[in-house]
């Protein structure tokens, strides 16, 4: 059915419809007919190739097996989704037919995709209308964005502004080397074609030295959780985005670490003391994966108040306590589930620490910290820390897979390489002696 007159439609839903899917499919007699009834809104009632059911399948299971990480879910599915549509609907071919050249093909096309395949936000991949479920209009593989300083300058993102970061690209490599590979050990194909590409430095750049980590500078951090402490001495409402503040830099968690998800639900037993009276927090984070970060006297503090002045608790946690570690702002009983609270609440304080630094005169640390995203105070904490304490310390807390993740924010080097910079000259005037 490839045409290039073809309106992308949404293929998977969201995480728990998949798992349902998932579990329908395989205690169906006919699963080929229960899968073949959910691609009539894609191929738009055309003629389904004999392929696509089996390949719906396969994708159903390599993507229900990333169940336990919703975040991770979300980006395979989108890649893997933008593969399946492209197949399809643009090569008119079997994803397990693919070649080399082929996927160099699918790469050259997520470059540069129709304008049609190109959103402006991102929207519901599905929307209920009178009770039923129907495909948004509005969804779009590609989305189209401005950042966040230009969003709040009132510029609107364009589709003729559309680009696939070298980021995305990489995450794509990753993405697609995984699906074959599962392919591979389902006997689905005999070829990974993403191994194949030998020459990735045609799409992706090679980086000359260290990417830059993005975090705030001591003066802004400080400007933030000052505004945030100030605030919170006149009203005890205002200790919770304290201590939002203080888990994000204080223990580098992840903003998904603080909120509940088919992985985690994050409560106040998660603080722990051992036998030698330290205190731990315990998380599973990023890849499903569990860690037990090493809680500082500064952290047990801001615990504590916490508790005491907005939670009216005991000072620390008591063993099994099941309240939420982050409640609703008006729930203290409601565990929250999204991130997206969250975000604002920390960009308003970022915001707020902006504005009070302009007034100071301070222009440039405020532009900066207009720009900046709540991740940026994982990054802060970890890049402060790895300054005195041991590298593996930091690494193990922050939950990095290797030493060389930690190393990345340890900046000493650059700061030896820009000190050297600053004395070369450009001209030396002649010796007339």
């Amino acid at each position: 059915m490839a045409t290039k007159n073809y309106i992308p439609t949404p293929v998977f839903d969201t995480l728990e419809e998949v798992i349902d899917q998932y579990k329908m499919v395989h205690s169906a007699e006919n699963p080929q007919a229960i899968i073949l009834s959910w691609l009539t809104h894609c191929f738009q009632n055309t003629l389904i190739p004999s392929y696509a059911a089996k390949e719906y399948q396969w994708i159903l299971s390599f993507l229900y097996s990333y169940r336990g990480s919703a975040d991770t879910f979300v980006a395979y599915r989108r890649d893997v989704e933008r593969l399946l549509q492209w197949s399809w609907f643009i090569r008119d071919q079997s994803l397990l037919k693919h070649k080399r050249e082929d996927i160099e093909a699918f790469i050259e096309f997520c470059l540069k995709p129709p304008k049609r395949w190109i959103g402006l936000k991102t929207v519901a991949r599905f929307k209920r209308v009178n009770g039923q479920k129907q495909v948004n209009p509005e969804w779009c593989p590609f989305d189209a964005h401005v950042s966040k300083q230009e969003h709040k300058a009132g510029v609107k993102s364009k589709k003729e502004s559309y680009q696939f970061s070298q980021q995305s690209l990489k995450v794509m490599f990753a993405v697609l080397g995984s699906f074959y590979n599962y392919l591979l050990q389902e006997e689905a194909t005999t070829t990974n074609p993403i191994v194949l590409i030998r020459q990735k430095s045609k799409f992706i750049r090679k980086e000359a030295s260290i990417p830059t980590v993005r975090r705030l500078s001591d003066d802004q951090w400080q400007t933030v959780l000052m505004l945030a402490t100030e605030k919170a001495k006149q009203d005890p409402k205002q200790e919770r985005t304290v201590f939002i503040l203080s888990c994000l830099y204080g223990m580098y968690l992840r903003i998904s670490e603080l909120v509940a998800s088919t992985r985690w639900t994050p409560t106040m037993s998660d603080f722990f003391k051992d036998n030698d009276d330290n205190w731990w927090f315990k998380t599973v984070g990023k890849g499903n994966k569990a860690r037990q970060i090493a809680v500082s006297h500064a952290m047990l503090e801001a615990l504590k108040i916490y508790r005491t002045r907005y939670l009216q608790l005991t000072p620390y946690p008591l063993v099994g306590e099941k309240t939420p570690l982050i409640s609703h702002s008006n729930n203290q009983q409601k565990i929250i589930t999204h991130t997206r609270p969250i975000r604002r609440l920390v960009q308003t304080c970022f915001d707020q620490a902006a504005t009070y630094l302009e007034e100071k005169g301070q222009p440039h640390e405020a532009a900066i910290l207009r720009v900046a995203t709540v991740h940026w105070l994982r990054h802060t904490g970890i890049s402060e820390d790895v300054k005195h304490r041991p590298r593996e310390h930091v690494r193990d807390d922050a939950g990095h897979s290797s030493g060389a993740t930690t190393d990345r924010y340890i900046d000493v080097n650059l700061r030896e390489r820009a000190k050297t910079a600053k004395e070369k000259v450009l001209y030396k005037a002649a010796d007339t002696s």
